[in-house]
């Protein structure tokens, strides 16, 4: 198959100052959980993408000094020779495959709390972010620059630009974006200044500007320089010669740099889960920037449809179509656009788990992509399998993303398979939870590998067949992985902060009754302390029927772990869009069919509520029976013929579904074989730490 000719114009090479793109495939900068401590697991992860068709790939933020420290959220650097060893085995990677490589450079000023370096943050006026993530708070406050710290900045961006050119990079950026140290130049709440770095438009672009020059000055003519920008905040504020102060900024730096990088001014709008915010959402704030500079535009927008794509440029948004999440969830989407293949495209979901990542300090996970971040580590990459040496007769039971998974893995490897699962449709819980409020896209999981298997001769797919014992031993197959899932509990919740007792009665509910179809009568109390989105996205469900319901969490906010995900903002904006009370820092007690009593995590003083019903949403324990009742014959099991018997996903360990399709693909990649853990990284240390951090390379 050839490329689709609609979609030809994405493959067109873009001029970016003195270099060119080869495409229009973009990915721009984008946190991935690996510092410079993991070199080898950074380049790999970047390459898979370059091999996969993307034009440019960038680095995350990389700090040009120790006043710029981020620990102990992972952040790169670039402030001696190691650190340029460490970024040419990825920009090295990159050009491999004929992708131009971007560094991020990245001052973090008031939004960093520099608590290895000790060294005080810096900012225009000495204002701080207060955070309301805990990751992110600190008690260091800034102080407020003075001129020598403003030459300072700029020599050390300067000296940042040469590393990077002597590190093998093609495009070199200033960011002024996301509150970062050029985004509080840019904003009035931040910069209080009255020389002229303040006050007008015009003078707190200055120091942008200056940025922009000094790393022009620096790199030289045959490198690209990128301003990335947030306008979110800008756009809203009118000019005085412009609709907008956004209209402003561009208009004012609309020839200075050679690439303009737009986006959101923070997480929650800047990356938004899908459910919450739809493709392309950022056009109505960046949709003005191509109409004010000749310089070409990229931008963001969780692009996953090549129709979306080719609709941005042709209507004028972009020049260059950008991708974070898209491109981790398939590397391989714009050869397989460029192949006519777009129906093997991975489509990114939208949950933020990849976000997670990042707050949690790791390498960045992927619910679609379980090769994300393994690529280096285990040898895995997102596209190839290594076929068995020795296919075997393996029967899957579980068709849920694990199950799913593994039988697709084992496909590609060769395996005779044959997937059973009990229900009428596959899924597992994703049969459900696509119904629920925002999660559609969530299903993507099971439609791309439905799609695949339904693609290979050598896998059997089973509906409504529920196998014991005896008939997987009539079966006989070598190998047998089972993928049942989990089930909700009743258990509640104690002053350890651990489930203990349950809770039973008529009018008790858990996740699996509402599955099943048999919903509560009102009021409802849905009780919550599995902390992700299902309490939430239950409680919205509920709330849509006409039933009356409120909502208690033990925790000091509502879905409380979707602060990760960066959507703990929008379900708060959710609930209470639909009026629904909320209390936190409290446990359920009892339950007597009539009053729920509540009791505070802390003091213990308790509340009686008046309610029909509760929803408990909290543990999740293994279907462990059918796994029970093989360890129970295992005589039987082995004259059968089977070699082993695994379980993967909820019914090994219950998690998120990132948990479970990474569980199935594991397996699937190792059965057979002697396992090796995964490699460990180790940092560049080929030159000794130079004593004066701020030398350039040269």
């Amino acid at each position: 198959m050839g490329t689709n000719p609609r979609y030809e114009i994405l493959f067109e090479p873009v001029a970016i100052g003195p270099i060119t793109a080869p495409n229009r495939f973009y990915q721009v900068p984008h946190a991935s959980g690996m510092t410079n401590a993991l070199p080898r697991v950074r380049a790999a992860f970047r390459e898979a993408k370059a091999e996969g068709g993307w034009g440019v790939i960038c680095t995350g933020a990389c700090s040009i000094d120790p006043t710029s420290d981020d620990a102990p959220l992972p952040f790169a650097t670039l402030w001696d020779g190691n650190d340029i060893r460490a970024h040419a085995l990825m920009t090295e990677a990159v050009h491999r495959h004929g992708s131009l490589a971007g560094v991020e450079l990245w001052h973090g000023g008031a939004s960093v709390m520099n608590r290895a370096s000790r060294l005080p943050p810096l900012s225009p006026s000495g204002i701080p972010w207060m955070a309301t993530h805990v990751g992110f708070m600190g008690n260091l406050r800034p102080k407020s620059m003075d001129k020598a710290d403003i030459r300072d900045v700029l020599r050390w961006q300067a000296e940042g630009a040469r590393k990077a050119r002597t590190a093998g990079f093609d495009i070199v950026y200033v960011y002024a974006g996301m509150g970062y140290l050029g985004y509080e130049f840019l904003l009035p709440e931040y910069n209080h200044r009255t020389d002229e770095y303040g006050g007008s438009i015009e003078n707190r672009v200055r120091f942008v500007r200056e940025m922009i020059e000094v790393t022009k000055d620096a790199v030289g003519k045959d490198c690209g320089v990128a301003l990335r920008v947030s306008l979110e905040e800008l756009r809203g504020r009118p000019g005085r010669n412009q609709p907008s102060e956004a209209h402003e900024l561009i208009d004012l730096l609309a020839d200075v740099p050679d690439l303009f990088d737009v986006k959101m001014d923070s997480s929650p709008t800047d990356c938004s889960a899908s459910r919450f915010t739809g493709e392309g959402s950022h056009e109505p704030v960046i949709d003005f920037v191509k109409s004010l500079t000749k310089k070409p535009v990229v931008g963001v927008g969780r692009f996953t449809s090549p129709d979306a794509m080719v609709s941005q440029i042709k209507r004028g948004v972009l020049d260059l179509i950008g991708g974070a999440r898209p491109s981790i969830a398939d590397p391989f989407l714009p050869t397989k656009i460029r192949e006519g293949r777009e129906a093997e495209i991975r489509e990114c979901i939208g949950c933020n788990i990849c976000i997670s990542s990042w707050h949690d300090g790791v390498p960045v996970r992927c619910t679609q992509n379980p090769t994300a971040g393994e690529e280096w580590r285990r040898g895995w990459h997102p596209e190839r399998v290594e076929r068995a040496a020795r296919p075997e007769k393996i029967l899957v039971v579980g068709g849920g993303p694990a199950g799913l998974e593994c039988a697709l893995t084992l496909g590609r490897r060769g395996h005779e398979v044959t997937l059973a699962d009990d229900g009428r449709s596959f899924g597992g819980r994703l049969a459900f939870e696509k119904t629920l409020p925002g999660l559609s896209a969530w299903n993507r999981v099971v439609d791309y590998r439905l799609g695949r298997l339904n693609e290979m001769p050598n896998v059997s797919l089973f509906l409504e067949s529920r196998l014991g014992v005896d008939e997987i031993v009539d079966l006989a197959p070598e190998r047998v992985v089972l993928a049942p899932g989990a089930r909700w509990t009743t258990m509640l919740y104690s002053s350890l902060e651990i489930p203990v007792g349950r809770l039973d009665g008529p009018n008790v509910f858990t996740p699996d009754d509402i599955a099943a179809g048999r919903l509560p009568q009102g009021p409802t109390l849905v009780f919550d302390f599995d902390n992700y989105y299902m309490g939430g996205v239950l409680t919205e469900h509920l709330a849509a029927r006409g039933i009356a319901v409120s909502y208690v969490t033990p925790a000091g906010q509502a879905s409380a772990w979707t602060i990760m995900t960066n959507e703990l903002p929008l379900v708060h904006r959710a609930l209470a869009a639909r009026r629904i009370p909320i209390t936190t820092l409290h446990v359920l007690k009892s339950f007597d069919g009539e009053t729920a009593t509540l009791a505070h995590l802390f003091t213990g003083e308790e509340t009686h509520v008046p309610c029909r019903s509760v929803l408990i949403v909290g543990l999740r324990l293994p279907r462990d029976e059918l796994a029970e009742a093989m360890n129970a014959r295992a005589d039987a099991i082995a004259a059968a013929g089977i070699r082993s018997v695994d379980r993967i996903g909820d019914a090994l360990a219950p998690g998120a579904i990132v948990h479970a399709v990474h569980s199935g693909h594991k397996l699937a990649r190792e059965i057979g074989t002697a396992a090796l853990p995964y490699r460990r990284d180790t940092p560049i240390v080929d030159a000794a730490p130079l004593t004066e951090a701020r030398v350039a390379a040269e």
